[in-house]
């Protein structure tokens, strides 16, 4: 009799150590990017961006986003790479599809060059947004987002907007 109540509880149990170790220790992404900065009369930006998520468990990571972007608007070379770090909360209820919630602090750097001339500065970025991790095979995942970005200097913020599609590579088990 023990032994059956053993087998039982084993079997019970299996679906929920296999969902655990389909959980990926860490996922590196690389896209591209469309950053849409200011409202009406803004800039459009076209450019990459990678990130880097270390799972601590089935639902939430650290995560590490990267970015550049480039225009050239009036003949004016704008661009600007973004560095954000925070939590990334993932709801893994189906291994096809894994939606995410991000929040995302770090800073902006921005140059400007026209006619020889060039400026550069940097500002307070801050960024919330998501995404769907879709499956392809299991160590490879496509990724579409969408972002808000607020960049704060000298006492406002300018608000944007990122969409980004990405192929996203797992490493390891958690």
């Amino acid at each position: 009799m023990k032994r059956i109540a053993f087998i039982a509880l084993l079997v019970a149990v299996s679906p929920f150590a296999a969902r655990a170790q389909e959980t990926p220790s860490t996922e590196v992404s690389v896209g591209y990017s469309y950053l849409r900065i200011g409202g009406s009369g803004g800039t459009n930006q076209n450019g990459a961006s990678a990130s880097v998520a270390f799972n601590l468990n089935n639902w939430v990571g650290a995560v590490g986003d990267f970015g550049g972007y480039h225009s050239s608007p009036s003949g004016i070379d704008f661009n600007n790479y973004t560095f954000l770090f925070g939590p990334r909360f993932s709801y893994r209820s189906s291994e096809r599809a894994v939606p995410f919630a991000q929040v995302l602090l770090g800073g902006i750097h921005g140059t400007a060059g026209a006619f020889g001339f060039s400026s550069s500065g940097n500002a307070f970025a801050y960024s919330f947004g998501g995404g769907v991790d879709f499956r392809l095979s299991p160590r490879l995942a496509f990724r579409p987002q969408a972002d808000y970005v607020g960049m704060h200097s000298n006492g406002s913020t300018t608000n944007c907007a990122r969409i980004s599609a990405a192929l996203v590579f797992r490493f390891g088990q958690r």
